[in-house]
């Protein structure tokens, strides 16, 4: 008897995914670009979302119809392709939540550029890491594989002087991934999130994440990190917001204090400020796949369902078919394999 796949592991992984990453994403919007300090005096604790989130789940949306197309084989010119297909998306009510560099290689892409060529002289980002969960969700358990499509797929925005945001977008597919084996644990996942980075060039975002962990780990309390972070800033935070070097590091700083609890993990990136919403949303997609959607609160699932313009449901199920269909690809390929190995 086929088995419904909503009932899978699975399924229920790929949904606490998408559903923690939008509250993320949402809940960290107000706060964006502030200090913790201006966030506690204007709204003490932020703990509760009213929007659908911001360009993270835009593009994160974006980059699942890339895979779902591609049966989970999707590269940079599919990404592209779906960029241009999906104009409006971009270039729509959200438009002023977009970081410039993604405006431009859209406009790159439209008018004279391969996507090969389309992120030469993009300013750092985590415009592909804050995305790149539907990723770790088609190469669920494959945490290689997925930070070796997350280094093709973040190409198309990063690339050479800013090659450490294709790191850190292969960072959080691999956590992401490592986040859907059945046995999967913070310490797991963290260990997959820098166990796939290129270990020469991707030095500067191992190092990074590093003195981040460590950190967390000696604090062992969230507002002493807040504090400290910010009190050593040129060790733990960069130039620009939204560079990569300082959202991945802190981002898995804060699955680790918040022991992968979906709940914790949303409210500790929202209400670090910086990039808040990033923060908020990569850290709540890994913990919503380690947990599941049955770790997402029941409140802010229903919120999510009402505000959301897109089926985080009907997504989820058809990226856990994406799944399944990726990997049989290559259980194919590796039988092909081994009839070559054992034909005289």
């Amino acid at each position: 008897m086929q088995t419904d796949l909503r009932s899978t592991l699975l399924y229920r992984k790929a949904l606490g995914c998408l559903l923690g990453g939008l509250i993320g994403d949402a809940m960290g919007t107000p706060t964006e670009g502030k200090d913790y300090r201006e966030i506690e005096a204007r709204f003490g604790w932020v703990d509760d979302f009213a929007t659908d989130g911001t360009d993270d789940t835009v593009m994160k949306n974006l980059l699942a119809e890339a895979l779902i197309r591609t049966g989970g084989h999707a590269t940079m010119d599919a990404w592209a392709q779906v960029w241009l297909d999906r104009w409006d998306s971009i270039f729509g009510p959200k438009q002023a939540k977009f970081f410039i560099s993604v405006l431009h290689t859209a406009h790159k892409l439209k008018r004279h550029c391969t996507p090969r060529l389309a992120a030469l002289g993009n300013m750092p980002s985590s415009s592909s890491a804050m995305c790149i969960s539907p990723v770790g969700i088609v190469n669920a358990a494959n945490p290689r594989a997925a930070a070796m499509q997350a280094y093709n797929l973040a190409a198309l925005i990063h690339t050479h002087d800013v090659g450490f945001c294709q790191d850190g977008a292969a960072s959080m597919a691999a956590a992401v991934a490592a986040a859907f084996a059945p046995d999967a644990t913070v310490a797991s996942v963290l260990d997959a999130a820098t166990r796939y980075i290129e270990p020469l060039s991707g030095r500067e975002m191992l190092d990074a994440i590093e003195r981040a962990l460590t950190l967390a780990r000696s604090s062992n309390d969230y507002v002493a990190f807040r504090a400290h972070i910010y009190a050593d800033a040129d060790r733990f935070l960069q130039r620009v917001i939204c560079d990569s070097r300082e959202t991945v590091p802190l981002t898995l700083a804060i699955v680790l204090l918040a022991e992968g609890d979906v709940q914790r993990s949303v409210m500790y990136g929202a209400n670090l400020g910086r990039d808040a919403d990033t923060i908020a949303s990569m850290a709540g997609a890994i913990a919503g796949a380690l947990g599941g959607a049955e770790a997402v609160p029941t409140e802010w699932a229903d919120k999510a369902r009402r505000l959301c313009a897109q089926d985080q449901e009907q997504l989820a199920l058809d990226l856990a078919r994406t799944a399944i269909a990726r990997q049989l690809d290559q259980s194919a390929a590796a039988q092909r394999l081994e009839m070559l190995y054992r034909t005289p």
